[in-house]
């Protein structure tokens, strides 16, 4: 497989639509990588972020070796799933609702609490836990989110307690990934932090969305008490990788 300027390839992943925009986050960030099978006229086309996948094109041209490093979740096209178990026979679909805040949803009143994170913040960030490591995932790392200084955070006592970031960042779209350290649940964080980072979003001219599984019902609850509305049901295949549970 061959690395290649993400640029001409956007005709693959367009038109772009809410939920998760690997290929966008790619080239508009610079994070992560776009690989072809060949180079030019391709046939296959794997956007990779650390963990998130989007597969396009033919299967059948997806080398077998190239495959079997892929790791994470899969946003692919149905056909793909043969392939994708032929791999790794424990492939399994993550059911997923994506949602979008319309324009008519008032932006929630500001949290002094909520600020935006940079990079001195990094020594607050230090201990954060395994369960929401994720979150800087797609930033590379949290050195690389909060340089990019997108993240809203709430810190209690010099630590990190609530993160929310654009998970994706597309050019129509950001879809918004929002974290609570276990000590801090249930104080409306959550909530504080995404509605921050909506007035971001707007301000960037951007339509927030969101995404999460059927039986999170936590992550749900923050999304309808913020205003957004179901667009879609989606799925993505979960590929030597093991579903979250909520």
């Amino acid at each position: 497989m061959l690395t290649v300027a993400p640029g001409p390839l956007r005709p693959w992943f367009t038109p772009e639509r809410p939920g998760p925009l690997v290929f966008e986050h790619v080239a508009r960030t610079g994070h992560g990588r776009v690989r072809v099978d060949r180079w030019p006229d391709p046939r296959v086309v794997v956007a990779e972020l650390p963990g998130n996948l989007s597969l396009r094109g033919d299967p059948e041209h997806l080398p077998s070796p190239d495959l079997a490093e892929l790791t994470g979740f899969v946003d692919a096209p149905p056909e793909w799933l043969p392939a994708l178990r032929a791999s790794d026979p424990g492939t399994a679909p993550w059911d997923r609702l994506i949602a979008v805040l319309p324009a008519d949803a008032p932006t929630p009143e500001p949290d002094p609490d909520v600020r935006l994170l940079t990079s001195d913040d990094a020594p607050a960030l230090a201990g954060l836990s395994t369960d929401s490591a994720w979150i800087a995932e797609t930033w590379g790392g949290v050195a690389g989110m909060l340089a990019a200084g997108v993240a809203r955070g709430v810190l209690v006592d010099g630590k990190i307690a609530a993160i929310a970031v654009p998970f994706y960042l597309g050019g129509t779209y950001e879809d918004i990934g929002v974290v609570t350290e276990p000590d801090h649940r249930r104080k409306g964080l959550s909530s504080a932090c995404a509605g921050a980072l909506i007035g971001d979003i707007r301000a960037r001219g951007h339509v927030p969305t969101w995404s999460t599984s059927p039986d999170n019902l936590g992550s749900r609850g923050v999304a309808a008490r913020l205003g957004f509305v179901h667009e879609r049901d989606d799925v993505l295949f979960a590929l030597r990788t093991p579903i979250p549970t909520s």
